[in-house]
């Protein structure tokens, strides 16, 4: 079927259609709320928190591992039948894990499940990323890609800071209303529903064009390893490793309060503020660069997240989120942003699943080190590890500065 599009008509909503960004945002919810699940489930079952920050880690690393070689197959062999065979994959290891670890079996099994669900993690995000990128570069007028990049990227951000926010939320609400297993069973009939249909949907087949004749990425893997590409994915693990320290810390300071299941009530605070200011970056002028920005918002965020050494009440602590979410968004937004700018060519897909998989490895490793500082330590103690976390995204970007020349255009894909 051919599509002819006048430049004064052509939007990217009208490229992607409607059905399009409703599958793809709830097709990502099953991978935010992957974490999180095994950890609630895990605790109940096995009664060991200990064990389930272990866990959660396993599923980070297993996303460590595989994302980025999922994310490299949907550029080898296209995106349709690699996000296929992850949904069912996915799905099936879901329900085996429940079965795991209710059953008798050693710890080491649970661990080895765990590891298998962030092997199999549908890479939804990066991939819809890779998607909308292609469509921009082929089909969009010239003169309105940058912004019209700025203002996806600042989407998928917003979609993801939701999801991120609103999946830990939705473990708690089924776990509460019917079982510790429940989260991740939903999740499961999700993964299947949801991305099988962002794995058939029409979109999918832009991306088999960016393929050589021979099916194989234009442009050579030794270029995902450069300095300026390698230090956005370290930036962008930060912020992961943010997300896991933070939700978790704010847990631990809430129950010494007695009040523990409203950590996810003051955590909204902070992501729909987040999400807000994520798509407002789209509206930031073009005169204020990427590489600026990233400095100021992860400025902002690595303040917020000081606020935490004196926060001695939910009021004070609303406030330290509220400017957290300030500086999150943003700078998440512009690190996919820069991503964008320097994936190889025909490479877009890796490049957005790696950075996809560094949020979920830093979320995990963060939510297992906090619990267990959280438990060994105190709830002091813990709340300083999301400001080494916000540090390690600061640091980055003023790496970012230095290997950013003055002048280069780093807003075209």
């Amino acid at each position: 079927m051919t599509h002819t599009y006048s430049s004064s008509r052509t939007s990217l909503f009208r490229l992607a259609g409607l059905p399009y960004f409703l599958i793809a945002f709830i097709a990502r919810l099953p991978f935010a709320m992957m974490v999180v699940g095994v950890l609630t489930v895990v605790v109940s079952a096995r009664e060991s928190l200990s064990l389930g920050g272990l866990t959660s880690a396993a599923v980070g690393f297993g996303t460590a591992c595989f994302g980025p070689l999922l994310g490299a197959a949907a550029d080898r062999f296209g995106q349709r039948p690699v996000l296929l065979a992850v949904a069912l994959a996915n799905g099936a290891t879901l329900v085996v894990f429940t079965i795991v670890v209710y059953g008798s079996g050693p710890d080491a099994l649970v661990l080895a499940t765990a590891f298998g669900i962030g092997a199999t993690a549908p890479q939804v995000a990066p991939m819809s990323r890779s998607r909308l990128v292609t469509l921009i570069s082929e089909r969009m007028p010239e003169e309105r890609r940058p912004r019209t990049l700025s203002g996806t990227m600042a989407y998928e951000s917003a979609a993801d800071e939701t999801v991120f926010v609103f999946g830990p939320f939705l473990v708690g609400v089924l776990a509460s209303a019917l079982a510790p297993w429940a989260p991740l069973v939903g999740a499961a009939a999700l993964t299947v529903l949801f991305v099988g249909a962002f794995a058939l949907h029409p979109s999918a087949r832009v991306i088999s064009r960016h393929r050589g004749a021979d099916g194989r990425a234009p442009s050579s893997p030794a270029e995902l390893l450069s300095p300026r590409l390698m230090v956005v994915v370290i930036g962008i693990l930060g912020v992961g490793m943010f997300f896991g320290t933070m939700l978790t810390s704010l847990t631990s300071f809430m129950a010494d309060r007695g009040a523990s299941e409203q950590a996810g009530l003051l955590y909204g605070v902070m992501g729909v503020g987040s999400a807000a200011l994520a798509l407002g970056v789209a509206w930031l002028p073009a005169r204020f660069s990427l590489r600026a920005r990233w400095i100021v918002f992860a400025a902002v965020l690595l303040a917020g997240t000081l606020l935490l050494l004196v926060v001695d009440s939910p009021g004070t602590m609303m406030f330290a989120l509220a400017v957290m979410g300030v500086g999150i968004g943003p700078t998440l937004v512009t690190q996919y942003s820069l991503g964008a700018a320097r994936s190889p060519l025909g490479r877009s897909a890796t490049v957005m699943t790696m950075l996809g998989s560094s949020v979920i490895v830093g979320q995990s490793i963060g939510a297992a080190v906090a619990g267990e500082v959280a438990e060994s330590l105190g709830t002091t103690a813990a709340l300083a590890l999301p400001v080494v976390a916000a540090a390690v995204a600061f640091t980055a970007s003023l790496a970012n500065w230095r290997l950013s020349a003055p002048g280069r255009r780093v807003a075209a894909a």
